[in-house]
This record gives structure tokens, C-alpha cells and sequence, in this order.
């Protein structure tokens, strides 16, 4: 089969399907193969099973196939799924799931064992939702790729008191070393979108003593639930006052200090205090 990420296979497969991208699921079908070759390559590993989120009409799909040991591809539009079946008939390493990715319990996948990668030009309108749940999962994720748009990407290496840092900075900085792979030109895409794009990736890391992981990612987001109020009033209707209180003062933070102020260890430190540990 030629290469799928060109533009003259996207629009014949959208011509034999009759078939338009689908605004309400971010639809946006990559055109330049050598840009896709690039972010399964890196993707990907023969010795890992690869989780594809959104594989549209394959364009992803067929070069993780290149690299990886198996792809699991989730896909919500079910047209798609039916013209990925008849372009994938022969490819017994590819298990096509239909349904909303972020409806899914890993538990019931049957992938929750293996050694995992996820790459993925993920929707811009559901990047973070996505991202979080792969984050709070118990996944034996090795490494995440994804496409996403270019200022979403930005916040990824935000540091405190930078204008792009917020609570998934500071998870994804606890849980992954960050690479920045390549700047996307949103002329590789049809429809073309608004933005450009940046791909990135998560490597796993070794991480900083945290007791209770799901309890501190919640605390930092409920630190940063709204971003003009202080990390006292937007801590105070979750947790008792009297900790907020006692962590400020062990912690020397000034009253009026933002959450944006705060870095990677000050938030563990404040989780340890609040929580007792």
C-alpha cells in the first residue's frame, strides 16, 4: 500500500469513502509522510505495544505498524472504523477498539499488561482530558508521543511564574522528562487547521517520593482551579483550614501567593503537610 499521509491518498480515500472530516472530533488528516515517519520512529519500539488515540483514516496507523511490536488504535467515528478495516484487512498486528477513549476502563483492555507506548495526533479540543487520563492511569507507560497544538505544547515546559504554567505542567514535570521533537506546520494537514502543531514526548522518569499520587495531582489542580485567586482561596472549600494554614507557615508562603509561584517541590512538600504525612 503507498503511503497514506499524502495528499493525493487522502483525498481518494475520502472520495472512495465519501467521506469529509468531522469538525466535532477534530478531524485533521496528516499529508507528509516523512513527517509521519519521523514521529513513529520515535514513537516506537519493537519490543513495545503501541496505543493509538484518533487514527482517523490510517495516515499514523500504517507507520507505527512499521515500527512497533502490535497497535491497539481507538477510534469514536465509526465510518472511520470501516474504512480502516478494509484498509488494514491483512494487518494481523493492528486491533482497531471502537469508542470514546476517555469512556474506557484499562482494566478491561487487553493491552493493560504489556510494556507501553502511546503516540497519537490527539484532537486539540480533548488534549488535556486525554493526557490526564493517561497520567492518572496505572499503565505501564514507558513513553508518549503526541501531536498537539503548538501552545498546548508550550505549557509542557512552563516553569513557575511563566504565563503558560498550570497544573499539568507541574504533573507532567513530576511524572516525565519532556522532549520537544519537532515544530508542525499546519499546512501538513487536510482540512488545515487554524494553528500550527508541535509534537512532543514523555519519557518516563524516576520520580520524587509522593505517598498518594491520585490525592496530590488532585491537590495541584484544585491549587490552580482558578488562575486569578490566590492558592489559599482556591484551596479553602477542599481542605481543612487549619492545614492550609499550618502548611503556609512551615512552608513560608506569603498569604496572597499564587499557585503559579510554586514549584515541582514545593507542591509536594505542600501535599506532605496538608495531608500529614
Amino acid at each position: 500500500m503507498k503511503d497514506i499521509a499524502s495528499i493525493g491518498m487522502v483525498n481518494e480515500i475520502l472520495r472512495k469513502y465519501d467521506l469529509k472530516a468531522q469538525k466535532r472530533y477534530g478531524q485533521n488528516f496528516l499529508i507528509d509522510a516523512n513527517i509521519v515517519d519521523k514521529i513513529a520512529k520515535n514513537a516506537c519500539s519493537k519490543e513495545c505495544v503501541t496505543i493509538e488515540i484518533g487514527p482517523g483514516i490510517g495516515s499514523l496507523t500504517q507507520m507505527l505498524l512499521k515500527y512497533s511490536k502490535k497497535v491497539y488504535a481507538h477510534e469514536v467515528d465509526e465510518k472511520l472504523i470501516g474504512v480502516l478495516n478494509d484498509l488494514f484487512v491483512n494487518e494481523d498486528k493492528l486491533e482497531i477498539i471502537k469508542g470514546d477513549f476517555l469512556k474506557i476502563d484499562f482494566k478491561d483492555m487487553s493491552y493493560c499488561h504489556d510494556r507501553l507506548v502511546v503516540c497519537a495526533n490527539l484532537p486539540y479540543y480533548i488534549t488535556t482530558p486525554i493526557l490526564f487520563k493517561l497520567f492518572e492511569s496505572d499503565l505501564k507507560l514507558e513513553k508518549i508521543t503526541v501531536m498537539v497544538q503548538k501552545e498546548v505544547a508550550d505549557r509542557f515546559k512552563a516553569m513557575p511564574n511563566d504565563k503558560d504554567y498550570n497544573a499539568l505542567s507541574v504533573i507532567v514535570q513530576y511524572l516525565y522528562d519532556v522532549e520537544y521533537l519537532m515544530k508542525v506546520s499546519k499546512n501538513v494537514f487536510n482540512p488545515k487547521p487554524n494553528v500550527d502543531s508541535a509534537v512532543i514526548s514523555f519519557i518516563k522518569k524516576e520520580r520524587l517520593e509522593v505517598k498518594d499520587e491520585k490525592r496530590f495531582f488532585k491537590l495541584v489542580k484544585d491549587a490552580f482551579k482558578w488562575r486569578r485567586k490566590t492558592l489559599y482561596n482556591n484551596l479553602k472549600d477542599d481542605y481543612d483550614d487549619d492545614k492550609i494554614l499550618k502548611a503556609f507557615k512551615v512552608l513560608k508562603l506569603k498569604d496572597a501567593i499564587r499557585a503559579q509561584e510554586l514549584d515541582l517541590r514545593t507542591f509536594i512538600r505542600l501535599d506532605e503537610v496538608i495531608n500529614d504525612v
